[in-house]
């Protein structure tokens, strides 16, 4: 399957030949992602494309639609980023909110109830009676106005992947109902798409089944039956629950997924696994307002750089890939977190820490990938072992992931984030500053000395004052006022 995308950063010395890597592989590794940003545990949308294309069998799709149901259940969930911002702002922590939204119809007076529950989670009493009266204030459609977002970055995202022929039409029904009653409300009963019926009921299954078991599962189905979800699915799929849900807890979701399909489709080139992870590099900066367009400039900036140390083609198409994807982790930490204007709280920066090692894990397979992952995961190394999330140091960090970690530290200091304004041209040494401290966090003059004009990013002149490693990393250390010193972006 070839996909044809518009190249949004420059692809350095990529040729025709074959990479490896096989799309359904990349999207397979973008769901990873996507449960992230559910707050579900690692491979639930695996899991539920298990069950998915179980019951298509078991319904008799023919074979298109057992195809359609294989990406649609991929892809369905993958625009639930797109409305991460907003719905920090009004319920505290997205992820958390759609983990527990799996517990409710969303519909009627149960979702009402429900989210009313949750608007302002975690502010005080008198800052959340505020906050649900300005809710409420905005209609009934505000919460319509959050899944039309996702749909649409959802269908944008298939249509740039190549398979908007295939998923699309399917995937701008996620959150059609059978009564009528969904979003956006075109369609209902035997009008919408026959794939994403099934989905709809294997997203919820997974969960159910993972936290309660099969007869659980079942009796949500039945409490469901005729107003969210297809009955005559429902009715199946409660009477061969037990053979659909067999050995799900067991089963690598990948092998069952990926590694045991007759046919994925042939292999991308090289320039296409490049554009492909371009397209992953816009969809983790859709996490915050702030970020958009941060991961392309960063792989931007970091090509050009290795392209004039004279390092080999190969290594420079590396370095790209992995700075184009290095903040794909990024979806695993609340918009909450990376949208708070003031200072993060210990719990705060523990949850962004983690977040190069969660790119390293959504991106451990195929081994094509997981090469690109590992160098991400780098990105916030320092070298003298101040940075996270592992703390390497030294001469064990290459100089591919030094060029990573600087063009991402230099990228993020020209952007405006909610705690700072960005910052440009070069700033007052601060007191006391010494080579000592600058070799901290930045490699040596002579890497710097590639990005040409761009070299002031790492000048001991330039002060990242976003950066957990300025000051040191002596809680007792403190930079004058106005610093907030901060693991970020």
């Amino acid at each position: 399957m070839k996909v044809g995308l518009p190249c949004t950063v420059c692809c350095v010395n990529a040729v025709d030949r074959p990479s490896g890597v096989r799309l359904a592989e990349l999207v397979a590794a973008l769901s990873l992602a996507t449960d992230l940003g559910l707050g579900q545990p690692q491979e639930h949308v695996l899991r539920q494309t298990v069950v998915a294309r179980r019951l298509a069998t078991a319904a008799g799709l023919p074979d298109d639609q057992q195809t359609a149901v294989f990406y649609v259940s991929l892809l369905a969930w993958v625009g639930c980023i797109s409305d991460s911002h907003e719905l920090a702002a009004w319920f505290g922590d997205d992820q958390r909110l759609r983990a527990a939204s799996y517990e409710v119809d969303k519909s009627g007076i149960s979702m009402l109830r429900f989210v009313l529950g949750h608007v302002g989670e975690g502010s005080g009493p008198v800052r959340r009676l505020t906050t649900i009266g300005r809710f409420l204030a905005g209609g009934p459609d505000r919460a319509a106005r959050f899944m039309l977002s996702h749909c649409q970055t959802t269908g944008d995202i298939a249509e740039r992947l190549g398979l908007g022929a295939q998923a699309g039409g399917a995937l701008q029904q996620a959150f059609e109902r059978w009564d009528g009653k969904g979003v956006p409300g075109r369609c209902a009963g035997e009008q919408i798409d026959p794939a994403i019926r099934v989905v709809q009921i294997a997203d919820d299954v997974e969960v159910f089944h993972r936290v309660y078991g099969v007869d659980a599962a079942s009796e949500m189905l039945r409490s469901r039956r005729g107003t969210e979800f297809d009955p005559a699915l429902v009715d199946l799929f409660c009477a061969r629950a037990t053979e659909l849900l067999d050995g799900l807890d067991e089963v690598d979701a990948w092998d069952a997924v990926i590694t045991g399909d007759r046919d994925l489709g042939p292999e991308l080139s090289e320039a296409e696994l490049t554009r492909v992870l371009g397209v992953f590099a816009d969809y983790a900066d859709l996490k915050s307002p702030s970020w958009l367009g941060h991961s392309a400039g960063v792989a931007a900036l970091a090509a050009d750089a290795a392209s004039r140390l004279g390092l080999p083609a190969s290594e420079v198409t590396l370095v790209e890939r992995a700075a184009l994807v290095h903040d794909l982790g990024a979806i695993g930490v609340s918009a909450g977190v990376w949208d708070k204007p003031g200072p993060l709280s210990a719990s705060d920066r523990e949850r962004v820490r983690i977040h190069p090692y969660l790119t390293e894990r959504t991106l451990a397979r195929p081994a094509r990938l997981a090469e690109i992952g590992a160098l991400a995961a780098l990105h916030h190394e320092r070298l003298d072992g101040s940075g996270y999330p592992r703390g390497v140091r030294g001469d064990a960090l290459s100089l591919s992931a030094r060029l990573v970690a600087v063009a991402d530290a230099y990228h993020a200091l020209g952007e405006a984030r909610p705690h700072r304004a960005a910052l440009s041209g070069a700033r007052p040494r601060p007191a006391g500053s010494t080579e000592r401290r600058r070799t901290r966090c930045w490699p040596p003059p002579g890497t710097a000395s590639a990005t040409g004009p761009r070299s002031r990013a790492i000048s001991p002149h330039v002060r990242p004052r976003s950066w957990s490693c300025w000051p040191a990393a002596s809680p007792t250390r403190r930079w004058p006022s106005g610093c907030r010193c901060r693991p970020a972006r």
